[in-house]
């Protein structure tokens, strides 16, 4: 067999191969971003549900929860936070959960929706 040969064969595999390898970077790369985005969006409700049992100020919750999701683009919107009940008394429980939709990077699937939840008793 003349190196000629070999080397249309080497072509014609690369060819095979490279777009299977480009779809599982890209995969690799947008699970990355959606398991960050979800993250995010736990801790954004963790932060949420403590300032509201601690100061009962759903204004101050929301803030709170913005500011521990910097990393999501688009940020959150005040609709994206939902409080259980409107104010938080002793000793009951309050749950806040931020609902996000993750657009991807290469379009192929998506956009997703994706939501966050925190719990916690009232009064700190």
């Amino acid at each position: 067999m003349s190196r000629a040969s070999e080397r249309g064969a080497v072509a014609v595999e690369f060819a095979i191969v490279a777009p299977l390898l480009v779809m599982i970077l890209l995969g690799i790369m947008e699970f990355g971003r959606a398991y960050n985005a979800q993250i995010s969006l736990t801790n954004a409700a963790r932060e949420g549900v403590r300032v509201m049992a601690v100061s009962n100020n759903q204004t101050s919750a929301r803030t709170a929860a913005k500011n521990a999701a910097v990393s999501l683009s688009p940020g959150l919107a005040d609709a994206n936070i939902i409080f259980s009940t409107a104010s938080c008394t002793p000793t009951a429980q309050m749950t806040v959960t931020v609902n996000y939709t993750l657009s991807t990077l290469t379009g192929i699937a998506g956009p997703f929706t994706m939501k966050g939840k925190g719990v916690m008793l009232c009064g700190g």
